[in-house]
């Protein structure tokens, strides 16, 4: 059969003009691509930089004075914290409140007048593991350009020749002493494909039933508004809870990443989570009428949820607005539990801070949602 060409150029100036005149078309279009051009272009970036570091300068010399200077004056390191002991200083690493930490020897300048080697201390953040390697790479560079200039002085002490250069960075990287990456990347895991299942299950469940017809039988049955949405609730829950618990398991007995803290906490965790991202769903779903809408819409929430959640870029580096909308983003607290119970053990008050905004976040979601639905109910 031949092809007509008019045939075919009627249909589709005819599929263009429904997607034009189509109101919820030309949202789908236009918003969702345009709010993820602006995310992924602010926030997808590979440059670190608004690093917060930690120092513990025991030395108090004129070299470790002059290195800890130049620090506080770079471009990429935003805030330095100083520390007054060693135990401080690995606080402000294990509260994630520092990406790497720096000690100086007590002798640190009367070993380099001597012309002797003179180690700097890192201590890294080995959760995040590629932020913290640019972020040493930094103050490497530092160091190594101090060590240069110094060297250029006249009638100063230098290495016996032949040897590296006098002042170098010892680093040791805290929670994953190899750089595993496969053990941030799994954990992360946990918590990412438990919130596209919660959200895929949820997000359809409303959704389903108008496409299939069956919302009328669920508008005459004697359910009230708030038990059907619990209905649609508690299945959304129990199988995003065995895919999150497949995954531990995978992560604990296959990829072999070490599990140091409690499985209750990161249980207490992962239902706050799941309850946020359940709410979400339902939100989306009370607002859609077809299932390909509610797929679009749960996209629309996780691509950018992921890349606000601090899984591939530091959320330092980004916008101080971006910074902000990351407040209300679950997946960012859950990522701070779940990686700090696996690699760290991490304390029951640091994943009750971490836990809390997460239950907000529930409230806030399923109230809206519950509102939307009884609005629709009643139309």
């Amino acid at each position: 059969m031949a092809l007509s060409v008019f045939r075919i150029r009627a249909l589709v100036i005819k599929e263009l003009l429904a997607l034009v005149r189509d109101k919820r078309s030309r949202i789908v279009l236009i918003g969702p691509p345009l709010f993820q051009l602006v995310i992924f272009s602010f926030a997808a970036t590979l440059e670190v930089e608004n690093i917060v570091v930690a120092i513990h300068n025991r030395d108090r010399g004129q070299a470790s004075t002059e290195i800890v200077q130049r620090m506080v004056g770079s471009p990429n390191i935003s805030t330095v914290l100083f520390a007054d002991n060693e135990r401080e200083l690995a606080g402000y690493i294990n509260r994630q409140e520092a990406l790497a930490g720096f000690s100086f020897q007590e002798d640190f300048t009367e070993r380099l007048a001597q012309g002797r080697d003179a180690p700097i201390q890192a201590v890294l953040d080995g959760r995040r593991s590629n932020a913290a390697q640019i972020a040493l790479g930094y103050v490497s560079t530092m160091v190594e350009e101090f060590a240069r200039e110094r060297a250029a002085v006249p009638g100063t002490a230098r290495a016996p020749p032949g040897e590296a250069a006098a002042v170098e960075v010892v680093e040791r990287n805290a929670f994953n002493a190899n750089l595993e990456n496969l053990w941030t990347t799994v954990t992360a895991l946990v918590a990412i494909l438990s919130m596209v299942l919660g959200l895929l299950v949820t997000s359809l469940s409303v959704a389903r039933e108008r496409e299939l017809g069956t919302y009328n039988q669920i508008l005459v049955s004697p359910l009230t508004p708030l038990e059907i949405l619990a209905g649609k609730t508690v299945p959304a829950f129990i199988v995003a809870v065995a895919e999150g618990t497949i995954m531990v398991l995978a992560a604990i007995f296959v990829f072999q990443v070490p599990f140091r803290g409690s499985l209750l906490l990161l249980y207490g965790g992962l239902l706050a989570f799941l309850a946020s991202i359940v709410g979400v769903g339902l939100f989306i779903s009370s607002l859609c009428r077809t299932q390909q809408q509610a797929i679009l819409g749960a996209f629309l929430f996780m691509v950018p949820a992921v890349i606000l959640s601090g899984f591939a870029t530091p959320i330092e580096n980004m916008p101080w607005w971006l910074q902000d909308v990351t407040v209300a983003n679950p997946v960012k607290y859950f990522l701070v539990i779940v990686k700090g119970v696996f690699l760290k053990d991490m304390s029951a008050a640091v994943v009750w801070a971490n836990t809390w905004p997460m239950l907000c976040i529930a409230v806030v979601t399923m109230t809206v949602a519950w509102f939307f639905f009884s609005k629709g109910l009643e139309e």
